[in-house]
């Protein structure tokens, strides 16, 4: 059964598998509504999935935070965002379901870090790009960003992956490990569903404990940099 969460997010139980596709019709941006939304499909992937599959429309993945609509907000609604945002973030980094991602569009700033947030990212073949443009747009890479880089890319792409703000075809995004498979884009949500569906089949106990114990040196240093963050994306993110 198809059960559609608001405008921006949709969500589908096939079987293990919490499928959640992000489509507002347009660039598929980040903005208050899509953090609660996402919240809540976790909530049920929690009680009802054993895996998350995360897919976006054609060509769009996501486009990171709604720098239109989040600078209206004023200082106490922008950080009272950010936190949750980055609540969220962390919540899906330790999420003790397996999560994949399924790439078929640009996934730029935000839309990387989502990506990067996941235990496993396939991206489709095509003429768009991810990357991390936080950096290059004025904005400080908050530490839950680069604790991500961190568990995920090799030393060798953090400069320009993360400091440079370069953006990536899918070829290269694979060479410098943003993501682990590069797919023909019709073959997309076949090949991400069958990943998600094996995943779905490990015991949720040992893997939940097991992601903890991985990840949780770059938690403790998330959580502890909580604050710092804070004032630093919404010093970034000027206020009209």
């Amino acid at each position: 059964m198809l059960r559609r969460m608001a405008d921006k997010l949709h969500s589908t139980l096939d079987g293990r598998v919490l499928r959640i596709r992000l489509d507002d019709g347009k660039a598929n941006t980040i903005e208050a509504r899509w953090v609660a939304e996402l919240s809540a499909a976790l909530d049920l992937a929690e009680r009802d999935a054993g895996a998350v599959l995360l897919e976006g429309r054609e060509g769009r993945f996501c486009a990171g935070l709604d720098l239109k609509v989040l600078p209206t907000l004023g200082r106490d609604g922008l950080r009272s965002f950010v936190r949750d945002y980055q609540q969220l973030m962390l919540r899906l980094f330790l999420f003790p379901r397996p999560v994949v991602c399924a790439v078929g569009g640009h996934a730029i700033a935000g839309g990387a870090i989502l990506a990067l947030a996941s235990d496993y990212r396939i991206m489709a073949e095509g003429s768009f790009h991810i990357g991390l443009r936080e950096v290059a747009i004025g904005i400080p890479l908050p530490t839950f960003g680069c604790e991500l880089v961190k568990a995920t890319l090799p030393p060798t792409s953090w400069t320009g992956a993360v400091l440079r703000g370069e953006l990536y075809l899918p070829g290269v995004a694979l060479e410098k490990g943003m993501v682990d498979r590069v797919v023909p884009p019709h073959a997309l949500t076949e090949l991400a569903l069958v990943e998600a569906r094996a995943m779905a089949l490990l015991p949720d106990v040992a893997f939940a404990r097991t992601k903890q114990m991985l990840r949780a040196e770059f938690a403790t240093r998330i959580e502890a940099a909580s604050e710092q963050d804070l004032a630093a994306l919404t010093i970034g993110i000027p206020l009209g």
